[in-house]
């Protein structure tokens, strides 16, 4: 019988795949088919740090920034090392394919560079993951994880599963399987980065990790609920809940990000006009606009603000007048 990762469709998956595709189409016309570059920095900068303080990684959001920005900055070795290979891994991301075991060891390697001496390379020995001293799950045998991985992967390459339940599903698995000796966690979440990117490429940039970071304490609590019973089901609806939480808080900061760029763009073309003006005062707003490149409406329109706002006004006939900056 084919390997299939322990989860029941149910009428709640359902639902939120309908309305995390239904924001997606919000998310993809809000952008113009591109996320605004400011947007694209800050999500990735999110993901990366929420992604690394859920492993106790101690450096900030700023602090984060100044890594990527190539600061030095004031924090532990390791926590600035884990960073900046992160910084790595996901700029690496496009390149790889979530079935492709070769990509999974490749990106477990700049991950764990520098890190773990084992980096790139399939455990060969049995681990447990612990909260504190307390055994809270016993990853299977080692010498069963080549086949349990490479189940896991070709069951992601032949799935008709919807990308957005497969990556959840995926990403329960791997955390059981729990292949690697360290940076499971992290692997875990960027492999369901990267099976959502290859569905929708703009989810590459989508902070779900900084969401899981704030519900933890139910992140963990459901992964080992479906340790225990066998059934993943819950842990995908609780990850679909953070796929749609985080797609909203995107939309409306790409609506801010909107909104904030129309009122940069019509300071700039405000001023534009009036330094023309105050150089050639005979000039047509239909000039004015060729001379700018942007449309007549436009130029009309921002010229009619700057008539209300006292700052400009034309004097004479529609025909022979002249423009007066005020």
């Amino acid at each position: 019988m084919p390997y299939q990762p322990p989860f029941n469709l149910t009428h709640p998956m359902l639902s939120l795949v309908a309305d995390i595709a239904e924001l997606i189409g919000i998310w993809n016309t809000a952008q113009g088919g591109e996320l605004v570059p400011q947007l694209r920095r800050g999500n990735r900068i999110k993901t990366i740090q929420a992604s690394l303080a859920i492993e106790q990684n101690t450096l900030t959001l700023e602090q984060v920034t100044a890594v990527l920005d190539g600061k030095v900055v004031l924090g532990p070795p390791k926590d600035v090392q884990e960073v900046k290979n992160a910084f790595l891994a996901y700029d690496a991301m496009p390149g790889w394919q979530p079935y492709e075991l070769a990509d999974l060891l490749a990106a477990h390697n700049i991950l764990l560079h520098g890190l773990a001496d084992d980096a790139g390379r399939i455990r060969n020995a049995d681990v447990g993951v612990y909260q504190g001293k307390r055994l809270v799950h016993m990853a299977p045998p080692a010498g069963r994880v080549p086949l349990l991985l490479t189940q896991l992967l070709d069951w992601l390459k032949s799935t008709d599963a919807h990308p957005l339940i497969a990556s959840c599903a995926f990403h329960y698995e791997f955390e059981f399987i729990h292949p690697f000796s360290d940076g499971n966690g992290r692997m875990g979440r960027l492999w369901q980065t990267l099976i959502l990117s290859k569905w929708q490429s703009t989810l590459a940039y989508l902070p779900v990790e900084s969401l899981i970071k704030h519900q933890q304490a139910d992140y963990y609590r459901l992964l080992n609920q479906a340790d225990k019973t066998a059934d993943c089901s819950e842990f995908i609806v609780f990850l679909l809940h953070a796929i749609k939480d985080v797609l909203k808080q995107a939309i409306a900061a790409q609506q801010n990000m909107s909104v904030e760029m129309s009122v940069e763009m019509s300071v700039e073309i405000t001023s534009r006009i009036l330094e023309l003006l105050a150089d050639n005062p005979k000039l047509t707003l239909a000039q004015i606009a060729e001379v700018i490149g942007k449309s007549s409406r436009t130029v009309e329109r921002a010229a009619a603000k700057l008539q209300r706002e006292g700052k400009l006004k034309f004097i004479g006939p529609r025909k022979g007048g002249h423009w007066q900056v005020l």
